[in-house]
């Protein structure tokens, strides 16, 4: 599943078309970007937790069935909770409010505002806004949990898959690739060689929100989710051809 930026609404009806189409030994791949810009970041995690828990319950479900990749607003959240740690945390809440940190806030019970206060008064109150939002995270069940498992990357057994955040370096092997995952980098879509790894290479945000795009050796899903387009999944069968999408 593409990017969905605290979508719940759109997020509930693409979960009710994934769950139709389901069956015995298939895997599933979020592919990051819950959380930000739209209304509902909150309810977009309780949501994705109930369906791990159900499709966990399912007969023959392993927990490697079902993954969540970290995209760029979860590393935005995460370095946001530590920003005590910031040599210069002024202009760095600043660049994450740009970039849909405020909705975030929000869920948990805070105001920009008193982030910016805390800032002001110097590094103790960062430290003391940053604890009580942790506690307003462990107050929400599974959140914590959630936010804890989630991964850099996923790849079919037999590596003829790939799926990642945003981007992919191919001069590096996959246990050396870094921030390039939910920044981005090259256009995975460029790409005009095969890589040597992976057969196929799949990205759940597109800066461009341009749907879904193909090349011969990458697949391309946001349709704009958060920002007024569809959430957007598709299935893919083992030699990484779409077979059937769901849009919402």
């Amino acid at each position: 599943m593409a990017a969905i930026h605290g979508e719940a609404e759109r997020l509930s009806q693409a979960l009710e078309g994934i769950a139709q189409r389901l069956k015995t030994g298939d895997r599933l791949v979020f592919l990051g970007n819950y959380l930000g810009y739209g209304g509902d970041v909150g309810g977009t995690i309780d949501r994705l937790i109930a369906f791990r828990r159900g499709f966990l319950a399912q007969p023959r479900t392993f927990p490697g069935d079902i993954v969540f990749l970290r995209g760029w607003q979860e590393e935005v959240w995460h370095k946001l909770i530590q920003l005590q740690f910031s040599v210069d945390p002024r202009p760095v809440f600043q660049w994450m409010l740009g970039h849909g940190v405020a909705p975030n806030l929000a869920a948990y019970g805070f105001a920009p505002q008193q982030v910016e206060a805390a800032i002001r008064e110097g590094v103790m109150a960062v430290t003391r806004c940053t604890g009580a939002l942790r506690q307003a995270i462990d107050a929400r069940p599974g959140h914590r949990a959630f936010f804890s498992s989630l991964r850099h990357a996923a790849r079919t057994d037999d590596r003829r898959l790939l799926f990642v955040h945003a981007g992919y370096d191919p001069s590096k092997p996959l246990e050396l690739q870094t921030d390039i995952l939910w920044w981005g980098g090259s256009d995975i879509l460029a790409f005009d060689e095969p890589n040597p790894e992976f057969f196929r290479i799949v990205r759940g945000f597109d800066r461009q929100h341009a749907g879904i795009k193909r090349s011969s050796f990458a697949v391309s899903l946001d349709g704009g989710a958060g920002f007024g387009g569809p959430l957007l999944a598709a299935c893919f069968d083992r030699d990484g051809a779409i077979v059937d999408t769901v849009s919402a």
